[in-house]
This record gives structure tokens, sequence and C-alpha cells, in this order.
């Protein structure tokens, strides 16, 4: 299990984004995101409730959507191989395939990030929210990092291939991309809980759990 903070970490410039609506039949349902900008995990606090939602951009506008009625697709062009050397062993062995949605913007995929920015500084303890990733069930393993400077993988948040949960902090106002990598393609179900305690009295919030679908496309 890990629990990584990501209050160090640059956040990323928000940029316009793409909806695509429609998807493959068996979620013909779903309003399906494959290129632009996504906060995938989305946070906010209303009403007393802790709440986790899926934000897209969609020109200059905003449109949030519930994760269980939304399909977030990883396009052929995110194929690439894992490279030499140990800081990657973590995805696999060197020279086989991985599917990544990049850290750094690529107009052609989708810019995956996690979203603080509605929760209010004060209202939570140390404006902390810790959100955990549960379970990953698919035909590979889901890998969340961040690089360095240099390129190379600086913080591995989240990697189904060494056992969940695994939690990443947030700060109230955050906001920050990672790169989000698919050993196998296929489809994907990832469940995701949020939790922090109030500021005024010490009350734990949490989140319902949040269903996650990623289909990775060949």
């Amino acid at each position: 299990m890990r629990n990584t903070s990501l209050r160090m970490l640059a956040g990323a410039t928000a940029v316009t984004g793409v909806l695509i609506a429609g998807g493959p039949a068996q979620a013909a349902s779903l309003v399906t995101l494959e290129t632009g900008h996504v906060d995938v995990v989305g946070l906010a606090y209303e009403e007393g409730e802790l709440e986790i939602a899926v934000h897209a951009e969609n020109g200059e506008d905003e449109v949030e959507y519930a994760p269980e009625d939304t399909l977030l697709r990883v396009l052929p062009a995110a194929k690439t191989t894992i490279p030499d050397g140990d800081e990657y062993a973590f995805l696999g062995t060197a020279g086989c395939p991985v599917w990544i949605l990049p850290e750094v913007q690529n107009p052609d995929l989708l810019f995956a990030g996690f979203g603080a920015e509605e929760l209010e500084s004060g209202v939570l303890q140390g404006d902390e929210v810790d959100v955990s990733f549960l379970s990953v069930k698919g035909p590979g393993k889901l890998a969340v990092y961040t690089d360095g400077v240099f390129g190379q993988p600086e913080s591995i948040l989240v990697n189904s291939g060494d056992g969940l949960p695994d939690t990443v902090g947030l700060q109230a106002g955050e906001h920050t991309h990672a790169n989000w990598a698919f050993t196998k393609p296929g489809t994907y179900t990832v469940k995701v809980k949020a939790a922090a305690h109030l500021a005024a009295d010490g009350t734990p919030v949490t989140s319902d759990v949040a269903t996650y679908t990623f289909e990775v496309k060949k």
C-alpha cells in the first residue's frame, strides 16, 4: 500500500478539451471522453458531502459527469514501449507495449489529472483530502506516476501491480496531472474513494465509492 502526496508537485495549466459522445455498443449510454483536458478525479465538498466527479473541459466551459456515466478511452496513439532502466520496472519488462496518457498534454489523447479547485480552503483539516484507489480490474495493470525534470519517473502514485489500495494526497485548490499507464489493451474498472476530516470539529467525511471505466484501444 502507498500513500503519496501531490502537494509538492507542480500543477499543470488547464487547456481546451474535446468531448465526443457515444462509445462502443456495450457502453452506448455512457459519455465517451477520448481527447482533451479532463480531471479524472475532480473533488468537491457540497451540502455536507464529499464528492468525486469527472471534470472535462468543453471549450471555455467545464462539464461535470458522474464517473459511472463516463467512458474514458485510451486511443491507439497512447501505445509505446517500456524503456530500459530499473526506474521503469514498475511498468513491466523493457520493450513490452504500454499505453500511456501522458503528464504533458498531447492533443490526440486525454490529458488526465486530479482537480481539487472546488474545495475551499479552511473547510477540511489541513486542506487535505486522501484519494484512495481501492481496486483495478482489467487485463493488465494500472500505474499513475509523475515525471521528474529529466523525464524519468519521479513519484509512483498508484501501482496496481504491487497491491492496492494506494492513496494519493491532494490539497484544496490543487490541480495537477500525471501519467496514466495501462499494460494491456482492454477494459479496466477502477474504484476510487475520497476521505478527509472537517476543520471545524474533526468529523470524518468520505465520498461514495466512484467506479471508473477505461477502454484501452489497440
